[in-house]
């Protein structure tokens, strides 16, 4: 059974920062493009950052391109999102996903992941 576990949410005032964590357990981790999305109240869940099966590739959506950065650790098998210069709009529950395919590049799409996480709030104050 294919497990994501995040962690690492919590409320940070305006311009600092958050690291987010995923744990996943149950599958190769290793071939697998992960990616992270977030939804706030009342609106579509939306693509924030994606990393290759290799951690060859990184994507980002603009609106946090500069500021969040994604990487993973096979040996750990832990995806992280390193969150800087928050701001009141990056409020959202935070979601860890694995593609449902390997040896990827990594998706924008939620249809191409398989598997996600509970989530972890992130609350950002002004």
């Amino acid at each position: 059974q294919v497990q994501l576990v995040e962690s690492g949410g919590g409320l940070v005032q305006a311009g600092g920062g958050l690291r987010l964590s995923c744990a996943v357990s149950g599958r190769p981790f290793r071939s697998y493009a992960m990616g992270w999305f977030r939804q706030a109240p009342g609106k579509e869940r939306e693509f924030v950052a994606t990393i290759s099966w290799n951690s060859g590739s990184t994507r980002y959506a603009d609106s946090v391109k500069g500021r969040f950065t994604i990487s993973r650790d096979g040996a750990q098998n832990m995806v992280y999102l390193q969150m800087n210069s928050l701001k009141p709009e990056d409020t959202a529950v935070y979601y860890c996903a694995a593609d449902r395919s390997r040896y990827r590049s990594g998706s924008i799409y939620t249809d191409e992941y398989a598997y996600w996480g509970q989530g972890t709030q992130v609350t950002v104050s002004s």
